[in-house]
């Protein structure tokens, strides 16, 4: 009876399992969190959250240091489970525990092996197995709140132990408090002390409930960690809640109401699975293989990640642009709500070819939101931020990498913030005094951009003639950067009426011309005398150049390709010159090596295009400029295939993927539009690469867009197909090298045919 019992429930697990197969997955079920999760930097892991979630719970494998921690696949021990992963960011590190007898052991040595054949990790969901203590756990997040559901084994206590203290990532933690306020809850608090990028302290409120009494309490003179024992278990889970907030424990307890005032997990869980859903089916691909569509979908995963909320659900949120710290309100609608989230970001140093493209296409609403966002830092702080930590400037990287983005949005049509307000600080930014005048990390002066030999001279000099005040004072780049970012802010000028501001911003976007080198054929650096740097290596990492080498760096002239063309000897030169950078490329994959770490070893250092960083993201478009649209599509397909399509925890973006900004430049490239200018010009143009899917659907966003959806058919689209032949939108033959914003926001079909044949076709 048992066998016959066993094969029957065999039989329908396999039939259940068929079925399963013959159901299409929809796009949160294809997302795979493990990808280049051996190679993870402190805020790259992600699981249990939701989109730009201020909690982001995972486990522990590394927990000293921003980069090499965090969740590391190849690490065998757990030390924690942490609800803060983020730029410059960590806290509430905490372990479930079993024990039998003598806790007080465990304070100093509680860190448990696991194992992968006992884990499983999908998007906003972890669970895992503590080998040491017999205990399966599993998390899952709202936006603001942790949920953690434990299996202890029978006939030991129960316990969590809480880290309060000591390195955890990026920061150390100080200040660590906890107390009792009730039978089943805990407050407590933990200071993120101040770190060269973030110079700081940011403090963190937690909540902790339990479903069950608090049995005992067990602490440690010597180190900052305290043990909640919960009693013996028989079986039964024990959950738990952590809600967070960067302003007071107050907060951190009204978030835990609005958000998870139930003790049902699964529906967490679940409300958090379609959270994710709704986001990812935005896009709709069919064709290719199931690998590369559960890649498409990390990657835009992944374009929803790293950056963080940081205000509360009532719109408090903390304010460390001042002197002193505050508790600031965002403005609230007639309900009572917040009209947007404040928010933790790494740099926008990138963003123009990546999520500034994407999020004002397929998610208007959160752009709109961080627009906002940056704007509310210029009203407390008086800049607008490229890269804020806990409500802390970090000026992380050069320029004035916002800049793009702003623009962006508004030439979309995408205007719900206070655009002259907005407009008043990027021109702040590009002025002494604002972000070109401030390099890496520059916190208390505003020397190392150098703005204003920008400004006089014509470009930034190498090395800076005033001195060392920053990271990345790196003239050359320095200079590219500012040509291009000044460009975007005319566009933004002509559109406002300010004819002044246009021309000025015009005539600087010609800089590049000033550290272009005829002789060397490179753009290359140069002093503050005018002398060309001597050796000159185009190929030598970091002289001159912001992590790259003068190779890349020379083709990061964005708003006027045809113009460096000119200085190159013509279109035809220049490609002819790009094309065999890409040949040399190609040999070590496209990339440096397979991680940010290993970038400048010298074996990766010299390489001609990589796209393993920010600076090298555009090159493959830049033959679409040159009257070689054949060129765009091979090479951006051969730069998929080789840097863009592993599903492993061991590649995945070959370096610093930087919240988003590699997965959104995959995403792009694979649906095979890209804008170089970042859709900064007037109706700005989406120009086409090479799709890798038979088809993809865009939903457009209603509230912005009237078009309903945008789809794109590559017919044909097999096997080194890499080539347009012929393009069609609704029926109606494409001239340009792509579609304009205004007709593919419209809605619509755009058909492109694909094939073996080079089409040398000058784009027009």
């Amino acid at each position: 009876m048992q066998s016959f019992v066993c094969r029957i429930l065999c039989i329908f697990g396999l039939v259940s399992m068929l079925s399963s197969f013959q159901l299409k997955p929809e796009p949160v079920d294809l997302v795979y969190p493990l990808l280049d999760a051996a190679n993870s930097r402190w805020f790259y892991f992600s699981a249990a959250t939701r989109p730009f979630g201020m909690v982001n719970l995972s486990p522990d494998h590394e927990i000293d240091g921003a980069w090499n921690s965090g969740y590391r696949y190849e690490a065998d021990t757990i030390k924690g489970f942490s609800h803060i992963h983020a730029w410059q960011l960590s806290g509430v590190s905490l372990m479930p525990v079993s024990y039998s007898e003598a806790p007080e052991k465990l304070i100093a040595d509680y860190y448990s092996p696991y194992s992968h054949d006992k884990e499983m990790v999908r998007a906003g969901y972890h669970q895992v197995f503590l080998d040491r203590y017999g205990i399966e756990a599993e998390l899952t997040a709202s936006h603001r709140v942790g949920m953690h559901r434990y299996r202890f084994p029978t006939g030991q206590e129960a316990g969590v132990l809480f880290h309060l203290g000591g390195m955890l990532g990026p920061s150390e933690m100080a200040n660590g408090q906890l107390k009792q306020t009730g039978k089943r809850t805990l407050e407590g608090q933990v200071t993120n002390t101040p770190t060269s990028r973030r110079p700081k302290p940011v403090t963190v409120h937690f909540q902790v409930a339990f479903d069950r009494d608090i049995i005992h309490w067990i602490s440690s003179d010597s180190l900052p960690h305290i043990i909640v024992g919960l009693g013996e278990t028989r079986g039964e889970p024990v959950q738990m809640k952590v809600s967070l907030s960067y302003t007071s424990p107050e907060n951190a307890a009204q978030n835990m109401v609005a958000e998870i005032p139930h003790w049902n997990f699964d529906q967490v869980m679940t409300e958090t699975r379609e959270v994710w859903s709704e986001l990812l089916s935005r896009i709709e691909i069919s064709g290719n293989t199931v690998d590369q569509r559960r890649r498409f979908y990390t990657d835009l995963w992944k374009a929803l990640q790293g950056r963080r909320t940081i205000s509360d659900v009532n719109g408090a949120y903390p304010d460390n642009t001042g002197d002193t710290f505050r508790i600031g309100q965002l403005p609230l609608d007639d309900t009572g709500q917040p009209l947007f989230r404040h928010f933790n970001s790494d740099s926008f140093w990138g963003a123009q070819w990546t999520i500034a493209v994407l999020w004002s296409l397929v998610y208007p609403d959160i752009a709109e939101e961080f627009a906002n966002s940056f704007v509310q830092y210029y009203k407390d702080g008086g800049l607008i931020p490229r890269g804020p930590s806990g409500g802390n400037y970090t000026h992380v990287m050069t320029g004035a990498s916002s800049t793009p983005f702003f623009v962006g949005l508004y030439q979309k049509g995408v205007r719900g913030f206070d655009v002259d307000l907005a407009y008043e600080g990027l021109k702040k930014n590009h002025l002494p005094g604002g972000m070109m005048s401030k390099s890496g990390y520059e916190h208390r002066t505003a020397s190392g951009g150098n703005v204003e030999d920008y400004m006089d001279k014509g470009y930034v000099p190498y090395p800076n003639p005033k001195g060392r005040f920053g990271g990345h004072e790196q003239g050359a780049g320095q200079t590219l950067e500012y040509s291009y970012q000044d460009w975007t802010l005319a566009q933004l000028s002509r559109a406002l009426g300010r004819k002044e501001d246009e021309a000025m911003f015009l005539s600087r976007s010609q800089n590049y011309k000033n550290v272009y080198d005829a002789n060397s054929g490179w753009m290359r650096p140069k002093n503050d005398k005018g002398q060309w740097l001597e050796p000159f290596d185009p190929y030598d990492y970091g002289k001159g150049f912001v992590e790259a080498n003068g190779a890349q760096f020379t083709w990061f002239v964005p708003h006027d390709i045809p113009g460096l063309a000119q200085l190159m000897g013509g279109k035809e030169k220049a490609a002819a010159r790009l094309n065999r950078q890409f040949e040399e490329a190609e040999k070590l994959g496209f990339t440096s090596g397979t991680s940010h770490a290993v970038e400048t070893h010298p074996e990766y250092r010299r390489i001609p295009v990589n796209y393993g960083n920010q600076p090298s993201m555009q090159m493959a478009y830049v033959f679409n400029h040159l009257e070689r649209p054949d060129l765009t599509q091979y090479w951006s397909r051969k730069v998929l295939e080789r840097a863009f399509s592993a599903l492993t925890p061991h590649l995945g973006y070959n370096g610093d993927e930087d919240q988003g900004l590699m997965g959104s430049l995959a995403v792009l490239m694979k649906l095979g539009l890209f804008q170089m200018n970042a859709g900064t010009e007037e109706n700005p143009i989406y120009e086409f690469g090479s799709p890798i899917f038979d088809k993809a659907v865009i939903k457009l966003h209603p509230h912005y867009y009237p078009g309903g959806t945008f789809t794109i058919q590559a017919e044909n689209n097999g096997e080194n197909h890499y080539y347009i032949q012929n393009k069609t939108f609704n029926g109606t033959e494409l001239n340009e090298m792509g579609i304009r914003h205004d007709a593919l926001v419209g809605g619509g079909i755009l058909k492109l045919e694909m094939g073996s044949r080079p089409q040398k076709i000058p784009s027009k």
